[in-house]
């Protein structure tokens, strides 16, 4: 029960992660003109990958000092996700194989 658990909460940061990379990417099509924002499905698709990533984007853009046009936040937000993966992993080996040893590693 326990795995099913960890292997759902581990997808869902999975989702997530693509759902940050396709954020970035549509919005820089945006900036770009090579996607027009005007066109109802573009603007639909980008408002919904907007309301999901932006907030855990918000206190990480508050977090970082200002450096322009250049936006870096979706990138600390996917090294985030990265280590709240590897923590779980190395959590759920913990608990279920009793492998504490690469717990603190």
């Amino acid at each position: 029960m326990i795995t099913i658990l960890f292997q759902i909460v581990l997808m869902l940061l999975n989702l997530y992660w693509w759902a940050v990379i396709l954020a970035v990417a549509i919005s820089m099509l945006i900036s770009f003109n090579v996607l027009d924002s005007r066109n109802r499905m573009v603007w639909s698709i980008a408002d919904f990958l907007d309301r999901l990533t932006e907030p855990a984007l918000r206190p990480i853009r508050r977090w970082l000092p200002h450096l322009g046009p250049v936006d870096i936040s979706p990138m600390i937000l996917l090294i985030l996700i990265y280590a709240a993966e590897s923590m779980l992993a190395r959590l759920h080996e913990a608990l279920v194989y009793g492998n504490t040893r690469g717990l603190f590693l």
